[in-house]
């Protein structure tokens, strides 16, 4: 009997444990995931290209490729029997991708404890101690990033579930509410991290946390959160569908919280290429940011981030191809981003660069590059990594000139972290 000929059997048990039965539908599924993903309806993956990836020779992926693979299947190529190749920028080893899963699966189980649990009293001054925490996660994560505060927000967030089921009243409310808030900070954690289907959980945790509340401004928030999501995952009809949700009943929301729907609707709207629609949401949040006044301790960006609105509007306008609008954009927004948000800073250079790109200044793109390439490879930062990814995509008509090799340069610091 002949011996059954060399596979790659690490993609094609990843397949299987997807749902994905054949080849055929692989690579259907897969190129559909990488058009969403990507915002390209070019990308596509023939099944003849993924039986090969399941042979005993599969090669290489190129670099977008590797990244909707890991997006769809949760695996860095050389977890799937791949060799990636030496110069493809990603934001950790396969080895910290398993350890984050690991991780993910632990911090998980802090949203699902099963109840009932024993009863105990709960001091209503536990609400305030709970917020005055959550403004110091937030400024942690300036520093610290997502990788070292996931652990002991959602543990937090373990705790505050617990109380809640014996609170009442008053206190029940509240506690509701800071759970809600905590458990969209570690959605956002998990989102910085890189890691949408966590981000996509414990958004949904937020929106459960927030209905439960009966909180309309909770509630906003909540399905802002799920619209941010749907940004990353560059589905813009979504995000604009979920902000209008947010804002049905506008006259109820706070001033933050409609500037926070309407910001992120204007992404959506970038997303699905509408400038016109950029410019009216953003122009009319911009409007409500002398009125934000309230005292909620939740999703104080606007107000704490200098240029918050112009940076979403350079970040819109770098996604809709506007390099030129964009780059002066963000050479005005970055002279106000202090030192202390180093991590933004770095995704901020990065988004500038590709802006420079656009508008045909590859000397400028790799200048700003350089430094948003220290930041990336100090910080390791999956957000950064993937901003930097998309500047190599904007690159590419240099990518044999002399700009092009000092643009390599540039990045070594960063894959020399990975």
């Amino acid at each position: 009997m002949a011996a059954p000929s060399p596979r790659n059997d690490a993609l094609r048990a990843a397949r299987l444990r997807r749902g994905w039965r054949t080849v055929e539908q692989a690579a259907d599924e897969l190129s559909e995931h990488g058009r969403r993903l990507l915002d390209d309806r070019h990308f596509n993956v023939s099944a003849r290209t993924w039986r090969r990836w399941e042979g005993a020779r599969p090669g290489r992926p190129p670099e977008q490729t590797a990244i909707v693979l890991h997006d769809a299947l949760g695996r860095w190529p050389e977890s799937l029997g791949f060799t990636p190749p030496a110069e493809w920028i990603r934001p950790e080893h396969h080895e910290e991708t398993e350890a984050t899963h690991t991780a993910f699966v632990s911090v998980t189980a802090a949203a699902l404890t099963p109840g009932p649990t024993a009863r105990q009293h709960v001091d209503p001054a536990l609400i305030d101690y709970f917020q005055q925490q959550l403004e110091g996660h937030y400024r942690a994560d300036m520093f610290l990033g997502p990788h070292d505060l996931i652990g002991t927000v959602s543990a937090q967030y373990q705790l505050i579930d617990k109380l809640t089921r014996s609170a009442t009243g008053g206190t029940r409310d509240g506690l509701l509410r800071a759970g809600a808030a905590y458990a969209a900070l570690v959605g956002w954690l998990y989102q910085d991290a890189g890691d949408m289907d966590g981000a996509a959980f414990w958004r949904g945790i937020t929106q459960e946390m927030a209905m439960r509340s009966r909180d309309p401004q909770l509630i906003g928030y909540s399905l802002v959160n799920q619209a941010q999501v749907r940004t990353d995952l560059g589905d813009g009809a979504a995000v604009i569908d979920l902000c209008e949700a947010a804002l049905h009943d506008a006259p109820r929301l706070v001033p933050k919280v409609r500037i926070m729907a309407m910001q992120q609707q204007a992404h959506g709207a970038s997303l699905t290429g509408d400038r016109a629609a950029v410019d009216r949401l953003i122009d009319t949040a911009d409007a409500l940011l002398s009125r934000v006044d309230d005292e909620l301790p939740w999703g104080n960006a606007c107000r704490r981030t200098p240029g918050y609105l112009e940076i979403q509007r350079a970040t819109c306008y770098g996604r809709l191809g506007f390099g030129t609008e964009a780059s002066g954009l963000w050479s005005q927004v970055l002279e106000a981003v202090p030192a202390t948000a180093r991590r933004d800073r770095g995704v901020y250079l990065a988004r500038y660069a590709t802006a420079a790109a656009g508008a045909r200044e590859p000397e400028q793109a790799v200048e700003i590059a350089r430094v948003a390439a220290e930041i990336a490879a100090e910080t390791r930062s999956a957000r950064m990594a993937r901003e930097l990814a998309a500047l190599e995509r904007a690159m590419r008509p240099w990518h044999d000139a002399p700009v092009g090799r000092d643009l390599a340069e540039a990045l070594a610091p960063v894959r020399e972290g990975c």
